[in-house]
């Protein structure tokens, strides 16, 4: 696969304790289980790169303790970082509660990866092959939101810019946001953040309008269901709801991350939108069978489950797209 991604977003360590349930406040729950891993946009770009794209990051890292371990974790899945660490600030940190039922509950303190700049990104080049993808979290940073929306803006007309807008939606101011979505080829979103931005209804109404009233350039949205799949709605107005797939879930960290780096991934190489929806199916639900929020199969892996799938008449075979108004 010639082309690459270029995440310009955020990465930030997390430490994730596993409990039976959350405290009730004003109480004290011991963790049977505590791991600090790569977390934020690292695991979209595992996913992706996992998957067969080459990854590079364009965010930015800190030069402490936090910014030392995620530069190791790039190192080891082969993720190239263009921009030099911060020299003022460690990398920020995210507390993951993992609750028995596989949800879970997030605290976030932000650090380098919350400042950005044109003069920072200035290095950076995308060439006429690269996806170019980011996320709300870093639109919702005082010190990176505009930056971030005049260098996306300023992409080159022919650049797929896929745009994640996070559970944290509300905290983007909305100018920023919509400059944002009126760039994005590609918007993948879940139920909550899509009615965010176009307002209540179901998943069928609000693609639709998503791609109508607020994605004029988009090729097509996802919205995301969780276990129950996606919705995908190209901009010709053939959409297809996906099933997902029956798993034991233990760990649900990380799977819209996965979701769409292999959605990206599936699309970059010439998989049809639909396919890719059921490749980023099969790839959130073998992700959520396993703990950490970095757990992005791999493409052989992928195919070995849908191909399993296949076999035994799982949801999410051989479902046809439809005409909507």
């Amino acid at each position: 696969m010639s082309a690459r991604l270029v995440h310009i977003g955020s990465a930030v360590v997390d430490y994730v304790y596993r409990i039976d349930a959350l405290p009730a406040p004003g109480t004290e729950k011991t963790a049977s289980s505590f791991a600090q891993v790569a977390g934020g946009g690292f695991n979209m770009m595992v996913a992706a790169s996992r998957t067969g794209m080459t990854v590079v990051f364009g965010g930015q890292l800190g030069s402490g303790p936090n910014g030392d371990f995620l530069r190791a974790a790039f190192a080891a899945e082969g993720i190239e970082t263009l921009t030099p660490p911060s020299p003022a600030m460690d990398s920020g940190n995210c507390v993951a509660m993992i609750s028995s039922d596989a949800e879970r509950t997030f605290v976030s303190w932000p650090g380098a990866e919350s400042i950005l700049t044109l003069d920072m990104m200035a290095a950076l080049s995308v060439a006429p092959d690269d996806w170019v993808f980011t996320s709300g979290y870093t639109l919702s940073y005082a010190g990176s939101r505009d930056a971030l929306a005049d260098w996306i803006e300023a992409l080159p007309a022919q650049t797929p810019f896929v745009f994640d807008p996070t559970p944290i939606i509300s905290d983007i101011p909305r100018p920023i946001l919509s400059r944002v979505l009126a760039r994005a080829t590609w918007l993948s979103c879940n139920a909550t953040e899509a009615a965010e931005i176009a307002g209540p209804g179901d998943v069928e109404a609000l693609a639709a309008r998503l791609l109508d009233d607020h994605c004029p350039q988009a090729t097509g949205v996802v919205i995301r269901s969780a276990a129950k799949g996606c919705h995908v709605r190209l901009a010709d107005g053939t959409a297809q709801t996906i099933p997902g797939f029956k798993v034991s879930a233990v760990d649900t960290n990380g799977a819209g991350d996965t979701h769409i780096g292999a959605f990206v991934s599936a699309l970059a190489r010439g998989v049809h939108p639909f396919e890719a929806g059921r490749y980023a199916n099969a790839a959130a639900a073998i992700s959520v069978t396993r703990h950490g929020g970095s757990s992005a199969p791999t493409d052989a892996e992928i195919q070995t489950f849908l191909s399993q799938a296949a076999a035994t008449g799982a949801p999410g075979q051989n479902q046809k797209a439809h005409q909507t108004a």
